[in-house]
């Protein structure tokens, strides 16, 4: 018998902060009968751009992570605010965090990051026709290098490990398995 849905049996929101609040989920198991505590990370939607130049370059981002005290290499990216929409988000973040604009975007649908503990999406699009129109505009909370590289770079530095952050792969993984295919006029393996 396939899974159903568990019963909500309470909800209550412990703490809000800027990109997400803790809510406590009280449900009831439909297999057993018990209720047991879920505790959910709510957070607004997630943008990412796969930003493509005419000459083939990628526009990469180089910023420190807390979470991991590294430095990653991603795609720009961050939070749909209130107000935007995907589209809007995705131009607004590639501006602020490159500098650059687009000629068009491709909606490349949507992720949902950890739905184990997270309850929100993150829609990828694809910028085309990127150019460097501008200086970054960066909030006080952000300190990212910008990086030009060839689109063909991208699967070695997904396969040897310089770029590692999954919703970054999912991005290239939607580009190389669903567009790209869609473009040639052939059908997915």
């Amino acid at each position: 018998m396939p899974p159903a849905p568990w019963k909500v049996v309470s909800c209550k929101w412990d703490k809000f902060y800027r990109v997400f609040s803790l809510r406590t989920d009280r449900v009831c198991s439909p297999r057993t009968g018990e209720e047991h505590d879920f505790f959910i990370l709510e957070s607004p939607p997630w943008v990412n751009v796969i930003p493509l130049t005419d000459a083939g370059e990628v526009v990469l981002i180089r910023q420190y992570r807390h979470g991991l005290r590294e430095v990653t290499l991603e795609i720009p990216g961050g939070l749909i605010e209130s107000g935007d929409t995907p589209e809007s988000a995705a131009r607004r973040e590639l501006r602020e965090e490159t500098g650059c604009t687009a000629r068009a975007l491709v909606d490349l649908g949507h992720v949902h990051p950890n739905p184990a503990i997270q309850n929100n999406r993150c829609f990828t699009f694809l910028a085309l026709g990127v150019t460097q129109s501008g200086a970054q505009e960066l909030d006080e909370k952000e300190d990212i290098e910008v990086l030009f590289r060839p689109l063909a770079e991208i699967p070695a530095m997904i396969r040897d490990g310089r770029i590692t952050h999954s919703l970054v792969i999912a991005a290239f993984y939607r580009y190389y398995r669903e567009y790209i295919p869609a473009q040639a006029g052939g059908a997915l393996p």
